[in-house]
């Protein structure tokens, strides 16, 4: 019996370690394997070896780093997520934006073993960038041959901000591609090759002002939509009272032109009978058709 319990451990610990010596990698992942706490570089090279996906066998006592190769997503905005930002003249403005990265193999060392935390390391550093470049955001002087009359400043500028640009909320909003282009650039000098991510995109999805500015942006926007409803509507009346008279104006050219041509007529008429030496015998009888026809005769004396 002592023997058969000493066989059966002997396989059971056989069948362990032979677990322990297989691993599976997943379709979009990469392993790295670390021997006692130590990650295992290339044969001649500082790069970590890595395993694509796949069954693979390895030591007891070594143990598996999975990366997920695919795409990541941050999404930084709503309430909690979004980011602040204090502009030039002291307006503090909150961005929503998502950040898109892979990691790079060739640098899977800074990404596995040089961040705790790599997200949270990726949005803070983001979050300074961010900070920086929105402080010193502001137009350049025209005729600097860029074509778009506005650019972002590298840090540490001195230019003047341009009192007519309406603010700097109104000037990020009209700059806005240049401000992405400029953050992504940022990104992946100063995010990317310290992290060995490569970011696929940086997009600020929106930009949006204190609650005090948007109340009166609100306030605004409802006064414009209430004038111009206003104006509209004084414009429809116009337009139709334009066209009521243009239309009084015809039916009254018309009748006027239907009486010219009655008397035009009836002128002919009278002329042909004064030469025909029949007008007084026309005038007479019409007289008694109106007399006969009337009630009551009104007749005045020449005194």
């Amino acid at each position: 019996m002592i023997w058969i319990g000493i066989l059966v451990g002997t396989i059971v610990y056989g069948l362990y370690l032979l677990f322990r010596c297989g691993f599976r990698v997943e379709q979009g992942y990469l392993a790295v394997l670390t021997n006692f706490g130590a990650a295992i570089n290339k044969p001649g090279s500082k790069d970590l070896l890595t395993y694509e996906p796949g069954m693979h066998w390895k030591w007891p006592w070594q143990n598996v780093h999975q990366v997920a190769m695919m795409e990541q997503n941050l999404e930084l905005s709503g309430e909690e997520g979004g980011r602040t930002a204090m502009a030039k003249d002291g307006t503090v403005l909150r961005f929503d934006s998502i950040l898109r990265f892979v990691p790079v193999e060739s640098e899977l060392e800074e990404f596995l073993f040089d961040l705790r935390s790599p997200h949270e390391h990726i949005t803070g550093l983001f979050t300074c960038l961010l900070r920086n470049e929105i402080a010193d955001f502001h137009p350049m002087a025209e005729g600097n041959g860029n074509g778009n009359g506005a650019s972002l400043e590298l840090p540490g500028s001195t230019a003047p901000t341009d009192p007519s640009t309406g603010g700097s909320y109104a000037l990020i909003r009209r700059q806005r591609r240049q401000l992405n282009e400029r953050i992504e650039e940022f990104c992946q000098k100063e995010i990317g090759k310290r992290y060995g991510v490569k970011f696929s995109a940086v997009d600020l999805t929106d930009i949006l002002p204190p609650d005090e500015l948007a109340d009166a942006l609100n306030a605004v926007m409802n006064a414009q939509t209430e004038a111009d409803g206003h104006y509209s509507h004084a414009e429809a009346e116009s337009q139709q009272r334009l066209l009521a008279a243009e239309r009084g104006v015809a039916i009254a050219g018309a009748r006027a032109l239907a009486v010219e041509r009655e008397i035009e007529t009836l002128g002919r008429f009278l002329d042909d009978l004064h030469r025909q030496g029949t007008l007084e015998f026309y005038v007479a009888r019409r007289r008694a058709e109106v007399l006969a026809q009337s009630r009551t005769l009104f007749l005045r004396s020449h005194s």
